[in-house]
């Protein structure tokens, strides 16, 4: 297991470095020019000068690889560079904001599985019965309407019409209601997955055999389908924090959280390269992460992997 955990610390190590560079160049090969931005917004003189100090200052004036590795350098060192559009150091930015977009993520993701486990085993349990339509209904409909649409449906119903929340607020109200409707595709994902995985355990010679032991039907398929089932949810869910962050963002910028994608947002205008390179990582070192904690709960699920 040791060997295995070595293994995958190094090839997600490598894949953090290749995204690193890529998006790196990317993001400095862009059309606009920082600098010029900079002086726009900062109403800074437009001289010579006062332009190579900028470029010299931010590093702009070396060569790209250059530029990368001491990018690099002071990045795993906790020295994210400063922001062109606030001249504040982006690491600090990033502090002020990443809380709020981490717990948007992660309770998302946990209220999700909380309530697919439930959904997906009464769906199993009775085919075609309420839990089962109702799990098919909510995953054409999540899959068919952004959750930025249905967003804005409750904020007019809830808030303009009913006036339960104050829209844009930023409060425990708004907070809530982004939670559940990023939670809500993934729900609707992951209850499928795991009534199919459920549904498939049933029918091997083994779930047989411990219906003909005695065992209740729901008693089997907790006992002896749960562990098949949820190694397929776990696999599912790498792919479902992906869709998580790009839910997430889409939820600061409708009801007005200040999380990190609502200030990438704003810098993405400004070409804030420092900004744009971090967010990059943040999101690379999230992936990276949930995927590592479902690879060592697989392990846990099925020993033979290690």
């Amino acid at each position: 297991m040791v060997k295995r955990l070595g293994g995958w610390g190094l090839q997600t190590a490598a894949g953090l470095l290749a995204v690193s560079f890529v998006a790196f160049a990317i993001i400095a090969l862009m059309p606009a020019d920082p600098v010029a931005i900079a002086i726009r917004n900062w109403n800074l003189p437009a001289t010579d000068e006062t332009v190579a100090a900028l470029r010299h200052g931010w590093g702009l004036d070396r060569p790209l690889p250059v530029r990368y590795v001491q990018w690099l350098s002071g990045f795993v060192q906790g020295d994210w560079g400063r922001s062109f559009r606030t001249g504040e150091p982006v690491r600090l930015e990033f502090m002020k904001r990443l809380p709020l977009s981490l717990f948007l993520g992660l309770s998302s993701l946990c209220l999700a599985i909380a309530l697919a486990l439930p959904l997906g085993f009464a769906a199993a349990l009775k085919p075609g019965g309420i839990a089962d339509r109702f799990s098919r209904l909510l995953s054409v409909f999540t899959q068919s309407t952004p959750a930025f649409a249905t967003g804005l449906v409750l904020i007019w119903v809830l808030g303009a019409q009913l006036r339960w929340i104050r829209p844009f607020s930023n409060d425990g109200a708004s907070l809530t209601l982004a939670v559940m409707l990023v939670a809500l595709h993934s729900t609707a994902v992951l209850s499928r997955i795991y009534r199919q995985g459920l549904a498939a355990a049933m029918g091997q010679p083994w779930f047989i055999t411990a219906r003909a032991k005695g065992f209740s039907e729901r008693r089997a398929l907790w006992r002896h389908a749960h562990p098949s089932a949820f190694y397929a949810v776990l696999a599912a869910i790498h792919s479902e924090a992906g869709w998580v962050i790009g839910s997430a963002a889409a939820m600061e910028i409708l009801f007005g959280l200040p999380g990190i994608s609502q200030f990438l947002v704003q810098s993405i205008s400004a070409r804030d390269q420092m900004v744009l390179q971090a967010y990059v990582i943040v999101v690379a070192l999230w992936m990276a992460i949930v995927g590592l904690v479902a690879r060592l709960l697989s392990l846990r699920l099925e020993p033979r992997l290690s």
